[in-house]
Parts: structure tokens; sequence; C-alpha cells
């Protein structure tokens, strides 16, 4: 796996029309880390990329409902298995973040990237996932300088009070022992 034009290349690409341009495309210097299970707390549907893509059927569970109108999108999912769904390439705006503010600076969507990891906040994530994940970041601190491993959060350091994800079952330790080693 490389990335070549802003894109992973080995993995699936589910291009979402969810993003816009960066204002400043050479700024990308935070790498934010999300959860999402579609229904909630059920793993291995086919609702997330259905999300990220617009194409979520409200009647197919009653939780669609509140949010099948959501235009949301991440760069990337990592599914629980380790496979890695794109969607966004990283140098255009996914949007992931919502109203959220890093070191002062509102709109993270402007400049940082976006992973899901297919989880909930209170159920462990697999090995997979995180070999995936340092995988990826490995790549993404080699393409883009201005990420850096002191620049890596989640989506509740950024959205406090809003947001909780990845949440206490995320293992940030490990995460930062394996892009160590």
């Amino acid at each position: 796996m490389k990335i070549d034009s802003h894109w992973l290349t080995d993995i699936t690409r589910l291009p979402s029309p969810n993003f816009d341009e960066r204002s400043d495309p050479e700024d990308i210097s935070l790498l934010v880390i999300h959860c999402i299970s579609l229904p909630p707390s059920q793993f291995g549907t086919p609702y997330i990329d259905q999300l990220f893509c617009n194409q979520l059927d409200p009647d197919k569970h009653p939780y669609f409902r509140d949010i099948y109108q959501l235009t949301v999108s991440s760069h990337l999912l990592i599914r629980r298995t380790g496979e890695i769904v794109q969607y966004v390439p990283f140098d255009k705006r996914a949007w992931h973040a919502g109203k959220s503010v890093y070191e002062g600076r509102e709109r993270c969507n402007d400049f940082s990237i976006g992973i899901e990891l297919e989880g909930t906040e209170l159920i462990e994530y697999t090995e997979a996932q995180y070999l995936q994940l340092a995988t990826v970041i490995r790549l993404l601190l080699e393409t883009y300088p201005q990420l850096s491993i002191g620049r890596i959060i989640g989506h509740s350091d950024i959205a406090p009070g809003r947001k909780t994800d990845p949440g206490s079952s995320f293992n940030w330790q490990k995460l930062f022992n394996l892009l160590n080693t």
C-alpha cells in the first residue's frame, strides 16, 4: 500500500460526493480518529458506505430515519476485519469533524484527515484495525510533512461535550507503540 495522487493504493475506493476543496490544499496538519457503527453497535453492514455516499435507506432501520439525510464523509474507514475503504482523497476536505476547534483554530475539516474505525466507544477495537491504522498513519506522515505523531487526536478532543469518539475503548498507547516500532 502507498499513497498515489492522494489515494491509498490496494484498498477499496468508494468516492463520496460529500467533500469540497480545502482552502489551502497544502495545509494537512491534523489527523482525527473517529468511530462509527450502523446501526449502532452492529458491525459488518453496508450502511456506513451508504451513509457516506448519500444512499442510506431510512426504512432499513429506525435509527436511520434520523440520519439518512446527513451529508457527511470521512477520508477513510477501517473495518473490524482491517479492510480499508477510502471515500475522499486526502487533498480534499471531507466532512467528518463538524463544529470543531484544535489549538484555537476552528473548522478542523479545513486542515485535517478523518479516519473512521468501525466500532463503538465501549467495544474494544480489533488487532487488525490497529495494525492497519498504524500502517496508514506512517504513510500519511511520510506524505504530508505538516502531520506529526503529536497531531493525532480523537474526535472528542476537537468537539468536547458534543462527541465522545473514539472513546475509552480506543487504546492510544497501543497505537503509539505500533507507530514507534
